[in-house]
């Protein structure tokens, strides 16, 4: 009899034992304890650059040299803990971009994701392509695919070796206007499959494979089988990792979302300008009923946030929600959120979604891969 398992995720020069990517959760979720321990069971682990400085004692006087000090500090721990693929998260709206992705390169990164905002012009790939860092886009759409597929091609001779296309199950900020996020024309299956269309003319022009991996809404391993069977090579799950020993943020931010009930998972308008998927409490409740949360903004963090007019600073609320702090601040939550019903480590939880994967394989054996066969 044969035993099923999930299939290795190749990424240009890396290869992934576990098609997973844990996904980068910024302000301080996923650092180098998740990343780490992720890592070290086979899969890609990720710390998120966003927002990593702001517990630095001169982050009001000093943003750039303590985010890029803070995330130095991280990538060596992270190394420290495990000889597994480590990435780095960093969003193309902050202002620091650039900085971040030198400074992750630098130590070691071996691979790039690059999502809020198109990494065009902003992009320091010379420096990238010197190194081993592979450079991997998150996207929303098949159209922000083709664009950055194309303005590659025709600057840099050159395409990313992978691409992630995110769906509006997703937690935290989201690529989509409001009225698309329950809209079935923009569901995870149908971008998959345009983004897959869109990458065609390219693999063929490249003459390499470029893996699809799928995000926003991923939960079990069930999830996973349905998407290597519509064509994706891989997946990229944050929520799930929240409810871990392992991951970086309180046992209050964990809780929160433990003890949430699916109606209390809700959108907002962040303070950025874009829709975001966040729990309900009461913090969010004063600043719908147009409380505002005073504040300072010395270094603007982010491109499109308008610091001079917002009701309140969103890298502030979510680092008190890291901390605990719930009063002052939020936590963000995949539309699953509600699914968490516990605290385990991130052992358990890649055994159980490596169970999930098989059962769910089992019912279908036809549609088996052979890849997956062993």
């Amino acid at each position: 009899m044969h035993s099923i398992t999930l299939p290795s995720l190749r990424i240009g020069r890396l290869e992934s034992k576990l098609p997973i990517i844990q996904g980068g959760m910024g302000v301080g979720i996923s650092l180098s304890g998740l990343a780490s321990a992720v890592a070290n069971m086979g899969a890609i682990g990720v710390i998120a650059a966003t927002g990593i400085g702001m517990l630095e004692p001169d982050f009001v006087t000093n943003f750039h040299g303590a985010n890029d000090r803070a995330l130095r500090r991280e990538m060596a721990l992270a190394r420290e803990k495990t000889k597994g693929i480590i990435g780095v998260n960093v969003m193309v709206a902050l202002t620091d971009f650039n900085e971040l992705v030198l400074g992750a390169v630098e130590e070691g990164a071996d691979l790039i994701l690059m999502g809020a905002g198109l990494p065009l012009k902003e992009l320091p790939l010379d420096k990238l392509r010197k190194s081993d860092a592979e450079a991997v886009p998150i996207v929303s759409s098949a159209r922000a695919t083709r664009l950055i597929f194309q303005y590659w091609s025709h600057n840099y001779h050159h395409v990313p070796n992978a691409v992630v296309v995110e769906g509006p199950k997703a937690g935290g900020h989201l690529g989509f206007k409001k009225e698309q996020i329950n809209d079935s024309n923009y569901c995870l299956d149908k971008l998959l499959a345009e983004v897959l269309a869109a990458l065609a003319p390219f693999q063929d022009e490249y003459q390499k494979q470029i893996p699809v991996i799928v995000a926003g809404g991923i939960f079990t391993g069930t999830d996973i089988y349905k998407y290597l069977q519509l064509g994706a090579a891989g997946v990229q799950m944050a929520t799930r990792f929240i409810a871990t020993e392992e991951c970086d943020a309180s046992l209050e931010f964990k809780q929160s979302i433990i003890n949430c009930k699916e109606e209390d998972l809700i959108i907002i308008d962040s303070p950025v300008g874009l829709p975001g998927r966040a729990v309900r409490n009461q913090f969010l409740t004063d600043v719908a009923a147009g409380v505002k949360k005073p504040f300072k903004c010395p270094w603007k963090c982010l491109k499109s946030c308008d610091f001079r007019t917002v009701p309140y600073c969103i890298a502030l609320a979510l680092t008190n929600a890291k901390q605990g702090f719930l009063k002052d601040g939020f936590t963000f939550s995949g539309a699953n959120g509600y699914r968490l019903e516990k605290i385990t480590t991130v052992h358990e939880l890649i055994e159980e979604i490596k169970s999930e994967y098989a059962a769910a394989a089992t019912i279908l054996p036809d549609a088996i891969p052979e890849k997956t066969l062993t």
